[in-house]
């Protein structure tokens, strides 16, 4: 027998090693404990910017009230009831991964999708009209003497909070398609629908976020 060939011992066979994979369940568990704690780092992130504008906000309430006035609150509430209309379809989407109708996947998962276009739609509208005023930084406006610097603090951590959501409503818009590539491949039933509900979740955080700073920035006055 060559030294490449199989050659065994009195304690078996000697050969490549063994491959050990996760059961489903722990697979399950592990994707969702991962999920969550990457939520967790989130709502760090995003709670470390709802702090700094509270503090800004009591050390100049009567600046931040007046620049609160530029803000279009009625495009706040649109985006509002796009979000929260999407967070439904998405988890509708879970139900019916877990009852292994993908055809219902890819409809719920296509809806939620369009209302997150529809939702960086309406804020692009938003961010052009207040570059069309001057309230966007680099404009000649914006560093004048009569927009002071409390005005730029309120509309800094404005363009931050939104801009930085608007990313992750894009991210989540990446994931939903990856999530909605699978079910339209007939790829979920009841025993494995891991990506519809981590995808899912990850949504829901995009939606509580806007629905704190919705609030937070529209209605501050």
């Amino acid at each position: 027998m060559s030294a490449h060939e199989h050659t065994a011992t009195a304690e078996g066979p000697i050969g490549p090693p063994h491959v050990h994979h996760m059961d489903a369940p722990t697979a399950y568990e592990a994707a969702k404990l991962g999920m969550w704690l990457f939520l967790a780092t989130e709502i760090l992130l995003f709670g470390g910017l709802f702090a700094a504008f509270a503090i800004y906000r009591w050390y100049y309430l009567a600046e931040f009230h007046a620049a609160s006035h530029h803000l279009d609150w009625k495009l706040g509430m649109l985006n509002t009831i796009v979000l929260i209309a999407s967070s439904f379809t998405a988890a509708l989407a879970v139900d019916a991964a877990q009852h292994g109708n993908n055809k219902r996947v890819t409809k719920c998962l296509s809806f939620t999708i369009f209302c997150a276009f529809i939702f960086l739609v309406i804020k692009y509208i938003e961010w052009h009209h207040k570059f069309e005023m001057g309230y966007f930084p680099g404009r000649p406006e914006f560093n004048s003497s009569d927009f002071n610097a409390h005005y730029k603090t309120f509309f800094g951590l404005y363009y931050c909070m939104t801009g930085l959501h608007a990313l992750h409503v894009i991210f989540g818009m990446g994931i939903l398609t990856w999530v909605l590539t699978k079910s339209v491949k007939n790829r979920f039933s009841p025993d494995y629908y891991t990506p519809v509900e981590v995808g899912a979740l990850y949504w829901h955080l995009v939606d509580l976020i806007w629905i704190y700073l919705f609030p937070l920035l529209y209605l501050v006055g």
